[in-house]
């Protein structure tokens, strides 16, 4: 079965992606907004199923202890949405995916941490690919800026481009605080867990902030900024919000199984965005952006198979 839940957890996120673009109207300045308080609603009531099935009780206290990898992860997926408004989801995704090398390199650094060869092939592809994809769309967007604009002002090309990189590095963060908080039992700071349940309880911790961020920006986007709810022209943002929360779900049943192969099967997904852009967004590439998001998506799928191997 964690094979099934592997290959579920690659389509429900790679689907996700294509949503999140569809989602991601560059004329509505608060799409952004729109597709976090979709997410946060869904994961909430992800949350409630959560808590009628755990086998333990639940302590609110979780969430505050929890809250500083949550906030790094809610910050990061923000900042994606709004990128993904200006940057083509070919490149957007793998670079947001990239996240794994840069953990990789703060467990180095910050914890002295030893990385094996396999780790370190993929750290460089990834860097590599994500810093010559930064040079091809910086060139670009000049040759562009200079073609339609005589004053050279402003242009949001290369700024949007910055946005999976913000992104990449606050979810590197999270993931690295996650470690902290779930790698043993008994040094997690959460309160009242047991082994079977503390990563559930971290979860619904997660998930409740999201819901707490969604209602704000609800009440934000419906008082202050006066929109109306339109559901008929929210239906990406929602069908986005459940193949997160779904890709989620499986996600850790695809793990309990072969870690070894759903690893690096999972952190290829973004293969399936790149394919799902190319086919419904007509997204096109030049060659050398091709070149570098193999680059990129090698990288991965290396750390994803290093990370298996070292589960075994």
């Amino acid at each position: 079965m964690w094979f099934v839940y592997a290959l579920l957890c690659i389509l429900a996120w790679g689907g996700a992606d294509l949503f999140y673009k569809k989602a991601a109207d560059p004329e509505d300045r608060n799409s952004h907004l729109w597709t976090s308080v979709a997410v946060g609603l869904v994961m909430g009531l992800h949350a409630l199923y959560l808590l009628l099935t755990l086998e333990g009780s639940y302590d609110p206290k979780n969430m505050f202890i929890y809250l500083p990898v949550s906030v790094m992860y809610i910050l990061s997926m923000v900042v994606g949405y709004f990128g993904l408004r200006y940057l083509l989801l070919s490149i957007s995704s793998p670079i947001q995916n990239s996240s794994g090398a840069l953990t990789c390199i703060l467990c180095l650094v910050v914890l002295g941490q030893a990385m094996d060869a396999l780790s370190a092939v993929g750290v460089v592809l990834i860097s590599v690919g994500v810093f010559l994809l930064g040079v091809i769309e910086y060139r670009k967007d000049k040759a562009e800026t200079q073609m339609t604009e005589a004053d050279k002002k402003y242009s949001i090309g290369f700024v949007a481009f910055l946005m999976p990189i913000i992104y990449c590095i606050l979810d590197a963060l999270g993931t690295f605080l996650d470690a902290y908080y779930l790698d043993d039992i008994e040094t997690t700071p959460l309160v009242g867990v047991t082994e079977a349940d503390f990563e559930n309880v971290a979860n619904i911790s997660y998930e409740l902030t999201f819901l707490i961020v969604a209602i704000i920006l609800l009440v934000y986007l419906l008082v202050i900024k006066k929109e109306r709810l339109e559901l008929k022209k929210k239906g990406s943002h929602v069908a986005a919000a459940v193949l997160e929360t779904a890709g989620q779900a499986t996600y850790v049943f695809a793990m309990s199984g072969q870690g070894v192969i759903a690893a690096p099967m999972i952190g290829a997904y973004s293969i399936v965005s790149l394919i799902l852009a190319r086919i419904f967004e007509k997204e096109k590439l030049t060659k050398r952006q091709y070149i570098m998001v193999a680059v990129v998506m090698a990288g991965i799928i290396l750390l994803g198979v290093a990370e298996g191997l070292a589960e075994e």
